[in-house]
């Protein structure tokens, strides 16, 4: 299991254009990706699950991923939080 804390640094939070980019990029493994927030853990393939989560700018997520691909999915989800997911 490969766990990893990100903060959310895109202005507008997570919405449903990021939220489907994190679904997109999280469908291509294999492994179990989950999202954290406080004590809210969502299944990260499941777009209505991220925007549930109400991330906004500065919000703290854990990314949690198991399997065999798992800090493949864990390092392409950090760079997508990385990138604002090109939206600045």
């Amino acid at each position: 299991m490969v766990e990893q804390i990100i903060t959310v640094t895109n202005r507008a939070g997570i919405h449903a254009r990021p939220a489907a980019l994190l679904v997109q990029i999280a469908k291509d493994f294999s492994s179990a990706i989950y999202l954290e927030k406080d004590n809210d853990r969502i299944n990260g393939k499941s777009i209505m699950g991220i925007i549930t989560l109400g991330a906004a700018y500065g919000t703290k997520i854990k990314i949690i991923t198991e399997g065999e691909d798992e800090q493949a999915a864990a390092d392409a989800l950090v760079r997508l939080f990385e990138s604002k997911f090109a939206e600045e």
